[in-house]
């Protein structure tokens, strides 16, 4: 706002116009990420083994892996977390089992 005998401010603010643009110009690419990273997700899931599922210290007892050895072979845990089925509890165990067979160290 002008006050007085100042000058009329003429200040532009086209200085960095492309950072306000918003374009569409990589959907192509966009979707053929997004494609691709369900084509892995689906083969990962036949695989049998999930490995960003987190498991509970429950079953990692009962596969008998410890907690702080856990981490180290790549198995996520939630202490948090808590087993609401008992068929869920063995098919993870079983999940955890296998996981450890396979395992190469």
């Amino acid at each position: 706002m002008v006050k007085h005998n100042n000058m009329i401010p003429g200040e532009h603010f086209r200085k960095h116009w492309q950072s306000n643009v918003k374009t569409g110009f990589n959907q192509p690419g966009r979707k053929t990420r997004r494609r691709i990273a369900r084509h892995i997700e689906v083969q990962n899931e036949s695989k049998g083994w999930q490995g960003l599922q987190p498991f509970t210290l429950e079953e990692l007892k009962a596969a008998g892996i410890s907690k702080k050895v856990a981490p180290s072979i790549g198995i996520a845990v939630d202490h948090r977390r808590k087993n609401r089925s008992f068929q869920g509890l063995q098919a993870n165990v079983q999940l955890l089992q296998t996981y450890k067979q396979q395992l190469v160290v």
